[in-house]
């Protein structure tokens, strides 16, 4: 077996997710400092379509390995989707600063095996796991001004300029993530403006469910699981978020799909598809 660096070998508590599933060796990671990139260099790298694995119970009929020849983004305890198969992330988005201790074997094998992550600077720096890829640290957009919209200073930060002054925290979307993304209560909401970021055109959802009833896929009863804020922010943030992004950055040049067929998201906000209709949309492309 080859040995991935930084981690040693340990078995799952949940044999369903993976026989084996690597776990910090603090001794070597907390002696190797943290190399941080800036997110202009990884804008417009990539191109054409992308899959995001989110964690909705929805997921687990989603064939993976089937799509592997096209990059995918994901997320908190979906990497699970990725053991036992040769795929690694193009991206790894974690925006929970617990997940780490109350999944770690997860966490660790994503930090092993994906080629970019994404994480709060201080969580990167107090996790014993140090990402094999290119860590690239989070910060949220700021709150654009009425001076800023007038004078167009905030093209890449997409808002509701109607909505500024009323709202705390702004409902937006960010076209360029080294001037920070916007926070929608939800990480598939993240890792959208990720995928934008990174260059891709074609985006296909898969387990954005947000239905809190339902779950994460991958957490069990024996498992410690994060809380959940989906029913609470569904209607204040998620919702319009998603509304924002379907009027607003979607089009021609960037296009959202649902694959999930449970999802709370409206079909008149971002157009669901089957796996049938995804093959082919790739093979137009």
């Amino acid at each position: 077996m080859k040995q991935m660096p930084f981690v040693e070998a340990k078995p799952v508590a949940d044999k369903k997710l993976a026989l084996f599933a690597p776990v910090s060796a603090p001794w070597r990671s907390s002696a190797r400092p943290l190399h941080l990139h800036d997110f202009a260099a990884c804008r417009n790298v990539e191109s054409g379509a992308v899959f995001i694995i989110a964690s909705g119970l929805s997921a687990k009929s989603f064939p993976l390995e089937k799509f592997a020849h096209v990059p995918m983004i994901t997320m908190n305890g979906a990497i699970s989707m990725f053991m036992n198969t040769d795929i690694k992330p193009s991206f790894y988005a974690c925006t929970d600063r617990s997940f780490s201790n109350q999944q770690p074997d997860l966490f660790n094998y994503a930090m092993a095996v994906s080629q970019r992550v994404a994480l709060w600077e201080d969580h990167a720096q107090s996790s014993h796991a140090r990402p094999t890829g290119q860590l690239y640290p989070l910060s949220k957009a700021p709150k654009p001004s009425w001076i800023d919209v007038a004078l167009g200073r905030s093209k890449e930060l997409v808002t509701d300029h109607s909505l500024i002054a009323f709202r705390k925290r702004s409902i937006g979307f960010s076209k360029d993530m080294s001037q920070g993304f916007f926070d929608a209560r939800t990480v598939a909401y993240l890792a959208i403006q990720l995928a934008f970021h990174v260059g891709f055109s074609k985006v296909f959802l898969v387990g954005v469910d947000l239905d809190e009833k339902s779950g994460r896929f991958y957490e069990t009863k024996n498992s410690t699981n994060s809380p959940c804020g989906l029913d609470q922010h569904y209607y204040t943030r998620i919702l319009p978020s998603f509304e924002l992004m379907s009027k607003k950055v979607m089009g021609d040049d960037f296009m959202v799909y649902n694959l999930s067929g449970i999802s709370k998201i409206p079909d008149s906000v971002i157009a669901r598809v089957t796996v049938a209709e995804v093959e082919a949309m790739l093979q137009k492309s």
